[in-house]
C-alpha cells in the first residue's frame, strides 16, 4: 500500500526566468504568470506541474537526476537554448540545458503535447532504490537488466521513473527532485528515509532524503 503520492517536479536554476521559459517550451507546459512575478509551469493535471526554483549554486558536476524528453527533432530543443554534448553513438541525443544540466532527447515521428518522457536517477543499487520508491508510491517495479529498474504506474505520476547504476557516488544536492504528499512521515523514516529539514518560517513542508541520499519534499495533503 502506498504511503505517499506523487505531487510535482522541481528543478533548481540560477536564472529561473530563463529556465522557466526553456522548460515550458521543452516539456510542452504552459508558462502562467503568478502573483510573485515569476512563471508557473502547468499542464493538464496538478501532477504535471513543474516548479523552477531559484538557487545560488551553479551546475558543477554531472546531474544525478536528469530529464528525458520527446521531440520531433533535436534541433527544436537546441533552438530553445540547449547545447549538444558528445557522448558517442546512442539511440538518443544528450544535451545540456542553458545552465549545463544534462537532458536526453528521444526523437519521435509523433510527439504528444506533454513531452516529459522519463525522469532518470543515477543509483548505487538501481533495483533496491527502485523497489523502495515503488513501495512508497504504490507502483509496480520493472527490473530491466542488472543495472536498471523502472516503473510507470505510480498514481498521478505522468512520466516513467527510471533508476540506473553508475559508478560515481552522490556528492552534491540534486538539482532535480520530486515532491510527494503524505501523512506518513514516520513510515518514510522507518523505511530508511532521512529527515534533512522540518517546517520552519520559510517552508511548511519536510525535506527528506531517500536511502541513497536523493532529496525529496513531503507535503501534507490539502483538503
Amino acid at each position: 500500500m502506498a504511503i505517499a503520492t506523487y505531487k510535482d517536479l522541481c528543478i533548481d536554476a540560477v536564472d529561473d526566468a530563463r529556465m522557466q521559459l526553456f522548460w515550458a517550451r521543452t516539456l510542452g507546459l504552459e508558462a502562467v504568470p503568478d502573483d510573485g512575478g515569476t512563471l508557473d509551469l502547468v499542464g493538464p493535471t496538478p501532477q504535471h506541474r513543474v516548479w523552477v526554483n531559484k538557487v545560488p549554486e551553479p551546475v558543477t558536476v554531472k546531474q544525478r537526476v536528469h530529464i528525458d524528453v520527446l521531440a520531433a527533432s533535436t534541433q527544436e530543443v537546441l533552438a530553445q537554448g540547449a547545447t549538444l554534448l558528445d557522448w558517442g553513438p546512442l539511440p538518443w541525443d544528450v544535451l545540456a540545458d542553458p545552465e549545463g544540466g544534462e537532458l536526453c532527447v528521444f526523437v519521435r515521428d509523433e510527439v504528444p503535447a506533454y513531452k516529459l518522457y522519463e525522469v532518470v536517477v543515477d543509483a548505487v543499487d538501481a533495483h533496491a532504490i527502485g523497489a523502495w520508491w515503488a513501495e512508497v508510491l504504490g507502483a509496480s517495479l520493472v527490473r530491466g537488466d542488472a543495472d536498471e529498474a523502472s516503473f510507470t504506474d505510480a498514481p498521478g505520476m505522468p512520466f516513467e521513473l527510471v533508476f540506473g547504476n553508475v559508478p560515481e557516488p552522490k556528492t552534491v544536492k540534486n538539482r532535480i527532485h520530486w515532491d510527494v504528499e503524505s501523512t506518513e512521515l514516520r513510515a518514510l523514516l522507518d523505511r530508511g528515509a532521512t529527515l534533512l529539514r522540518g517546517p520552519a518560517d520559510d517552508i511548511d513542508w519536510h525535506v527528506l532524503a531517500d536511502p541513497e541520499g536523493n532529496e525529496f519534499c513531503v507535503f501534507a495533503p490539502r483538503n
